[in-house]
């Protein structure tokens, strides 16, 4: 089957020219093509050719007039598979209490965790799969999601099947991350040893034997694991063969970048109040930095430095980290305009970090993130013929089509 994508106003390649991502200043470079359309054959890129040189029929053509193709849109920094609600802390923040402070009052995650646990399974899935449905009407074709809500065994095994189920029944990449380690239980509230065992013995053992998760991360910060104890995850969960990610420098900086870098971990997520030194490491390395831009707006707290960390020649992602405590925004749209408002990005920075970058945070840059050919077929389309709109339009979701594998998976 081959099928042409024809006559769309630009085709926004964000071409990496082979090297499948982009550190500092090439993420300014994201090679729009005006008057070409795309071949796809079994749900590959098999060609960009210039429109006015079409001269056969092919099996299946779309035409595209008077839109914008870009690369499928990857978010990949999520806590999506949650449950109950979070409304009364949102009441409390506006009355000036901060984050770390209902978190040493019992609340934050440990909140969200009492409903994740008193949830089935299979109303637990019932639950979080319009949630899905939303991402892939933005324009989604890759999407992370973490546990993190369970917080013992049971519960984290009950979040990662819930999401694996959801990667079946779903066309698009849905890529699983085990956070137990997202904060202690009030359970082992004063035996923090305790729950570190089982994560260690059994959790991480049983999730990999049984493939329920790609990678494992850890929220290394003051109210939840230090660096010690992050250490000791990270060396547990790549003798597991887990692919590593960090939560780090939200509030405090306690030496995570280090340990990120030390480990090769894929990314370092957060890095609000990430020092100069840190920077400066991070941009020496292929480690990406995933910078969460709607937390600070939920919390109203400061925004992570992507202007001196794009100008250091770092790679940056971003992603919406859509969860019911910190972010509660899973519109990825928003999060691209208050990359450009709040961190000073441009509209092409933005881009890069929601495609290739982000894709780069997964491993998955090599197929997916860029319209280049012999990659999957993964775009999103907009009612637009200026990508800037895409940014412009804050909140609201310009985009019509999002094809998967050169399938069609959403048209409105």
């Amino acid at each position: 089957m081959i099928t042409l994508y024809k006559n769309p106003s630009c085709i926004v390649t964000v071409d990496t020219k082979g090297k499948s991502y982009k550190r500092g200043k090439e993420m300014n470079n994201i090679f729009p093509l005006y008057d070409h359309s795309i071949v796809v054959e079994d749900g590959f890129i098999k060609d960009i050719i210039p429109s006015n040189s079409i001269s056969k029929k092919y099996d299946e053509e779309i035409d595209l007039a008077e839109k914008i193709i870009l690369p499928g849109l990857v978010d990949c920094h999520t806590h999506t598979a949650f449950a109950g609600s979070r409304a009364e802390e949102f009441r409390l923040k506006l009355a000036g209490t901060d984050y770390e402070e209902i978190a040493r009052m019992g609340g934050v995650i440990n909140t969200t965790v009492s409903s994740v646990r008193e949830i089935t399974e299979d109303d637990f899935y019932k639950l979080v799969a319009p949630r899905i449905k939303y991402f892939i009407s933005q324009g989604i074709t890759t999407l992370e999601i973490k546990s993190g809500y369970g917080l013992d065994f049971e519960n984290e095994i009950k979040i990662l099947r819930v999401i694996k189920k959801l990667n079946d029944n779903f066309p698009i990449d849905i890529a699983a991350t085990f956070l137990g380690a997202h904060t202690f239980p009030k359970e082992y509230k004063t035996k923090h040893n305790g729950y570190i065992d089982i994560i260690l013995n059994k959790m991480l053992p049983y999730i990999s034997q049984n493939n329920l998760a790609e990678y494992c991360d850890v929220f290394c910060e003051k109210t939840a694991f230090n660096i010690f104890e992050t250490e000791k995850i990270f060396d547990a969960a790549k003798h597991n063969n887990f692919k590593l990610k960090l939560h780090t420098d939200q509030f405090n900086s306690l030496g995570g970048v280090g340990l990120a870098l030390k480990y090769k971990a894929l990314s370092a997520e957060h890095l609000e109040v990430i020092n100069e030194d840190d920077v400066k490491k991070l941009a020496e390395s292929d480690t990406v930095a995933v910078l969460l831009p709607g937390v600070s707006f939920f919390l109203d707290y400061q925004y992570a430095p992507a202007r001196t960390l794009i100008d250091s020649d770092a790679v940056v992602a971003l992603s919406s980290d859509y969860n019911p405590g910190s972010s509660h925004i899973a519109n990825i749209n928003l999060i691209m305009s208050l990359a450009a408002l709040k961190m000073k990005m441009s509209i092409e920075e933005t881009i890069s970090a929601v495609t290739i970058n982000a894709a780069k945070a997964l491993n998955r840059n090599q197929f997916a993130g860029s319209i280049e050919i012999g990659k999957h077929a993964d775009f999103a389309v907009f009612d637009t013929d200026d990508y800037a709109d895409i940014v412009y339009n804050i909140g609201k979701n310009l985009c019509t089509t999002t094809i998967k594998d050169g399938k069609i998976i959403y048209n409105n």
